[in-house]
């Protein structure tokens, strides 16, 4: 779901860019940090650089001790364990960009559906109350396809309006991950929030038209069996079920983008596409575009519950890119106008 984009053309119009200086974030549910790595840049995978974007994370906040701990080490001390449910924003730093994830398990089409009626239906507000209290410039949320479907769209509706309320326009862009060179088939809602006194709104991602297959993200790997790439010897050796065809035992093809990787604690994470066992925890972490030089230190399950939560770093940079233009854009304004 697209929705009309306003004054999108104002980045067509403007000066060259002042590229000297960052912005200011605050992530909520941050979880181990795939949406973080990717509006921050400067990362390696295979073999291509994304590249730093003007943005400093100043806190990130998640309820999970074992995300916050995998945050600490590949991103920055500056995350934190919070409950966001009972969180004051003013104990925060004031932020220029304010970025969340926020839980998706009750809209998810593979979860209790919930919806609204739930506890963690209900954390969105988390961000809204950072919004009226800090007034960020421009708001990056993320969740399930699914939840534009729940209740014929009057879900998603009432999200938008909330967050409108705040005093944002808002539009809701949705992403399907292997058209920006994702090696996986993963839609995504992108939530992005202007101020209501900023002229103009940032420009939808343009597909790369980059489809990368399982074996392009992870044939080197099919020899390894051992932590020299950190993680690889880590994998659930559940069977298939044994009626019908569970989710997650669907073995992947080598030519094709990867099933989604998912946040499951039940050993149910897909089939190599060759070889006769489930995804190792590096496998699924590089199929969501984690560098390798991301680690993950936890239990198999804690990992790839971690893994499967996470925005995939690479589409995250790409969303990165067209906020930091949009920002970049109206600070030139209002350089040039001063």
């Amino acid at each position: 779901m697209q929705q009309k984009q306003t004054d999108s053309n104002i980045t067509n119009t403007l000066p060259p860019l002042n590229k000297s200086r960052n912005f200011s974030v605050v992530s909520y549910f941050s979880g181990c940090g795939g949406l973080d790595l990717g509006i921050v840049g400067g990362f390696l995978y295979k073999d291509k650089e994304y590249s730093k974007l003007p943005f400093q994370i100043l806190g990130a906040y998640d309820h999970d001790i074992k995300c916050i701990d995998t945050y600490k080490a590949n991103i920055g001390d500056h995350a934190k364990k919070e409950d966001l449910s009972e969180a004051d924003p003013s104990t925060m730093p004031a932020a220029e960009v304010l970025i969340g994830g926020f839980p998706c398990q009750d809209f998810s089409s593979c979860g209790p559906q919930g919806g609204l009626a739930t506890i963690r239906g209900q954390m969105y507000k988390a961000m809204i109350r950072y919004m009226n209290h800090h007034k960020p410039k421009l708001v990056i949320g993320e969740n399930v396809p699914h939840l534009a479907k729940m209740g014929g769209g009057s879900i998603l509706e009432t999200i938008l309006t909330d967050f409108r309320d705040a005093g944002y326009r808002f539009e809701v862009w949705t992403m399907q991950a292997k058209d920006y060179g994702v090696p996986q088939g993963r839609v995504r809602l992108i939530f992005v929030g202007v101020r209501e006194d900023l002229e103009g709104f940032p420009v939808m991602p343009t597909p790369t038209n980059e489809v990368n297959s399982i074996e392009w993200a992870i044939g080197d790997l099919i020899n390894i069996t051992d932590d020299s790439v950190p993680n690889q010897s880590q994998f659930f050796k559940a069977n298939k079920a044994k009626k019908g065809n569970g989710q997650g035992d669907e073995a992947n093809r080598a030519d094709e983008p990867a099933y989604t990787i998912r946040a499951n604690a039940k050993s149910r994470v897909h089939f190599h596409y060759k070889l006769e066992r489930r995804l190792t925890v590096r496998e699924c972490a590089r199929i969501q575009t984690f560098p390798d030089s991301f680690v993950f230190a936890h239990s198999k399950t804690s990992s790839i519950m971690q893994i499967g939560n996470a925005v995939p770093p690479v589409l995250a940079h790409h969303v990165g890119t067209s906020i930091a233009d949009y920002l970049q854009n109206i600070a030139e304004r209002k350089d040039t106008r001063d």
